[in-house]
């Protein structure tokens, strides 16, 4: 009897042994729009920007990842943003998968994905054939990468650039801490980084009129070159606005160097890359394994009168949904409903010694770091407005990373005793901040904040 539990020990052992070996795949697909197909509309600044070359490829970029029970997949696309319901149509093309999430790094030189940039205000710049292409290529990245599982070990590096950021918007709160992983295979060879940085991606400005996946392109060849394995690249806290723009870079002669141009893009990459490689070469060794997660589906209310016109004449394509106080369920809005609300998503996963943050949109610092100013600066529209739980504090692992404009782009997340639409305005200012024209309302920050605490908490 004593011999047979021993077998059964040993069995069981053996398969919490197996169960926690982390394997990892990677795959890439070109997305680039096809120029010839008809005009390209690149999104971010202003309307009717068509492109009229293509600098460097778009590209969709993805690691899977096994800890022998569970399977998850991070996926992100050189693009502005995708929808939730993007997401919901490349999840449904896929099987053995538990856990998703497809992140965009935000690019203001790519295509429009989202509908903002077409040829005037009225009219989308979203080409749906792209779009349809677009998601296969996501759903191949992502079964490609599965195919090529391999035992790896990870390591984790990390590294403040408070000097490759700009923040537009006070009160200046910089996230200013790149997170780098390095996964090694058993020939102790690399298998493939994660790198995910806090940063628009729009050092070419407006003006520029060629494809490009601004700096992030640059950033992913230098470490795909210095490294020799496949590089993912993703976007985390976004809002504020922090931005390669104003940043100062300096060419090999000291000479600084201007926004808009391909020569200040390619020099911010790379040392972007330079950046990453030494958090990497300082990192330490990290336990990837065992997988949880929870995700839950959210209703936020859409209190910005410009989404909703857009929506209503399809340049923004969301379902509506009845507003009726409750994030975690709605009705569909039928055309009598007063306020509506918009469905996304957020997100929790613990990879062993890592905590990550999904995040559907573009989220200030102050929400993520605990920097909500106590008392509100005056002016403030909600000057009495508590304090948001800050998603950095509900993480308690030993590490800890966001990715941001995960599975929706909702645009910004503000914290509400920030929000400025009214005269007087905070901070001395004559005229109201950006952000709050690219938000959904004053309710999303808490909203989300509040329900990604109780996420995290099981509630």
């Amino acid at each position: 009897m004593s011999k047979i539990r021993g077998v059964v020990l040993v069995l069981w052992l053996a398969g919490i042994t197996q169960a926690s070996e982390l394997r990892v795949g990677w795959a890439e697909v070109d997305v680039t729009p096809d120029m010839r197909a008809g005009p390209v509309f690149i999104a971010g600044f202003g309307q009717n920007r068509k492109a009229t070359d293509i600098a460097d490829p778009i590209m969709a970029r993805g690691v899977v990842l096994s800890d022998g029970q569970k399977t998850f997949a991070i996926v992100s696309v050189d693009v502005i943003g995708l929808f939730h319901a993007n997401v919901e149509r490349i999840r449904s093309q896929l099987q053995g998968i538990d856990q998703v999430i497809i992140s965009s790094t935000h690019n203001h030189e790519g295509p429009d994905t989202l509908g903002l940039w077409g040829p005037a205000p009225t009219k989308s710049g979203v080409d749906p054939k792209y779009m349809q292409r677009l998601e296969r290529g996501i759903v191949e990245v992502i079964e490609s990468a599965r195919r090529g599982l391999q035992p790896v070990t990870a390591r984790i590096g990390r590294i403040a650039l408070p000097d490759l950021i700009h923040d537009t918007r006070e009160p200046f709160v910089k996230h200013d801490e790149l997170v780098a992983l390095r996964f090694i295979d058993r020939q102790g060879k690399d298998a493939g980084l994660i790198v995910q940085w806090n940063c628009h991606p729009e050092t070419l400005d407006s003006k520029n009129t060629k494809i490009s996946a601004d700096f992030v392109g640059y950033t992913v060849q230098e470490l795909k070159s210095r490294f020799g394995c496949p590089v993912v690249y993703l976007t985390g806290t976004v809002g504020g606005l922090l931005t390669s723009l104003r940043v100062p870079i300096t060419d090999d002669q000291g000479k600084e160097l201007k926004d808009g141009t391909f020569e200040k893009t390619e020099r911010f990459g790379k040392k972007l890359a330079a950046a990453a490689a030494t958090a990497l070469e300082r990192g330490e060794p990290i336990e990837l394994t065992p997988f949880q997660a929870r995700t839950r589906v959210v209703f936020v209310p859409c209190d910005n009168k410009i989404y909703q016109a857009l929506r209503r004449i399809k340049v923004l394509d969301r379902e509506a949904f009845h507003w009726d106080g409750d994030p975690r369920q709605a009705r569909p809005a039928d055309d009598s409903t007063q306020r509506i609300a918009l469905k996304t998503e957020i997100g929790w996963w613990r990879l062993g010694e890592l905590d990550i943050a999904a995040i559907p949109g573009e989220i200030y610092s102050e929400l993520v770091l605990n920097q909500v100013p106590d008392p509100a600066p005056e002016g403030a529209d909600f000057p009495d407005a508590p304090r948001e739980p800050a998603i950095y504090e509900q993480l308690s692992a030993r590490h800890r990373m966001t990715i941001g404009l995960a599975n929706d782009e909702i645009g910004y997340i503000l914290p509400k005793r920030l929000w400025d639409e009214k005269a007087p305005f905070t901070y001395g200012r004559k005229t109201a901040p950006y952000g709050e024209i690219n938000s959904l309302g004053p309710e999303a920050g808490p909203i989300l904040c509040e329900e990604f605490r109780r996420l995290v908490r099981g509630e």
